[in-house]
């Protein structure tokens, strides 16, 4: 008679699984859930500064309320040719927020456009080929090294004629420093030098120069005469047309620079010898641990910690077949030997060792066949009695 014993199923179950994993799904739900709130509250809005669009302390949102509150029109333009229509119309304010990222041709366009018409062109921190290309009379104050001077904002008085500024009075400007032509109006001079110009040429072009847009913010609009000076600069014609194109889609060769385009090429060739060394050295330094020293364990852990710490873990997993399989196990190997059976496959023949047993204690074959391979015990306290079924079996063999 051949037996075969029965396989052992150590996968747990789906209720087994649901109070492991129960957490972690909750974990992730709650996750998504968050996810999914803030993505259909879609977040805040990323707008550049000094847009008129954003609420943040940097946008000027404030200004435009109030100025709207008064009458103007206002919108945002981002392509050229809104701003050749926009400069074309009569009783139009243009601001130009940013033109170090404008390419040479687009200034020149520009200071060309705005020849002839009587709008205001309201420039904020213009460089040194923007001034050449559009109001050449108005030249940026540099150190002795060539770089731009720049000084914080501040409060300063106007110290000048201009309408704007005397009902303004003490205003926060700073920034670039501008020199003014023989015909233009300086205002609120820092180290000597404005940061507010404004040209006018015969007709009805005009032209104003801010060194800082800081009296446009939101966060400083109720500062000092802020909100006047911004009114009255922002507010002197019928409409107001604000331009911000989009400076990530430049022709090629017209993007603005980027920190790493500032590095000069050897310092690049720098940083790869200093990886190369680092990396040299760390494959030195390896060289000299030499080959693994095995150490003695500096604690002996019992045999007794060992076997009730792996009952433990049985017991938590509730793995009672992985348990009653490996105590069968061990107890079919020590009767074996005991009996002086072969073991040449790891496992003595079944009826072979039930035939023996059987005639050692005088018990059935068939009984002996169920205790050393039997089904899984269904509980702990079947795990239990199995356990001293076999430890009794054992006892007999070796004393019959």
């Amino acid at each position: 008679m051949t037996t075969t014993s029965t396989p052992v199923d150590v996968f747990p179950g789906w209720a087994q699984l649901w109070r492991r994993s129960r957490w972690f799904a909750a974990a992730a739900v709650f996750v998504l859930l968050t996810a999914l709130l803030i993505s259909g509250l879609g977040g805040h809005r990323e707008y550049p500064p000094l847009d008129p669009r954003d609420t943040d302390p940097h946008g000027t949102r404030a200004a435009l309320h109030l100025l709207e509150e008064r009458g103007l029109t206002t919108r945002t333009i981002a392509t050229e040719a809104e701003l050749t229509a926009a400069l074309a119309e009569p009783g139009t304010t243009v601001v130009v927020p940013f033109t170090a990222p404008m390419p040479s041709r687009q200034l020149v366009q520009l200071g060309r456009q705005h020849r002839g018409s009587d709008s205001r062109l309201v420039l904020i921190g213009p460089d040194r080929n923007a001034l050449a290309a559009i109001t050449p009379d108005i030249t940026l104050v540099t150190a002795p090294d060539g770089e731009p001077l720049y000084r914080d904002p501040l409060a300063t008085d106007p110290g000048c004629a201009l309408p704007e500024a005397t009902r303004a009075d003490r205003a926060e400007l700073g920034g670039l420093l501008y020199d003014p032509g023989p015909t233009d109006v300086g205002c609120y001079a820092v180290s000597g030098h404005p940061t507010l110009v404004r040209h006018t040429d015969p007709g009805s072009r005009e032209i104003v120069v801010l060194g800082s847009a800081r009296a446009l913010t939101n966060d400083r609009l109720d500062e000092q005469g802020n909100a006047s000076l911004a009114l009255g600069l922002l507010g002197s014609r019928r409409q107001l047309v604000w331009y911000l194109p989009d400076y990530s889609n430049l022709p090629a060769g017209q993007e603005p620079k980027s920190l790493t385009d500032f590095i000069p090429a050897g310092w690049n060739w720098a940083a790869v010898q200093l990886g190369i060394a680092a990396l040299l050295t760390a494959l030195w330094r390896a060289r000299r641990l030499g080959p693994v020293v095995t150490e003695d364990l500096p604690v002996v852990v019992r045999a007794a910690e060992t076997t009730e710490g792996r009952a433990r873990l049985y017991h938590r997993a509730k793995a009672r077949g992985r348990a009653a399989d490996a105590l069968r196990r061990a107890a079919r190997h020590r009767i074996a030997t005991a009996l002086g059976m072969p073991l040449s496959t790891g496992e003595p023949e079944p009826t072979a060792l039930c035939a023996a047993v059987a005639d050692r204690v005088r018990q059935p074959a068939t009984d002996l066949h169920a205790l050393l391979y039997g089904a899984a015990p269904t509980d702990d306290a079947a795990l239990l009695r199995l356990t001293d079924q076999l430890d009794a079996l054992e006892r007999q063999v070796r004393q019959p």
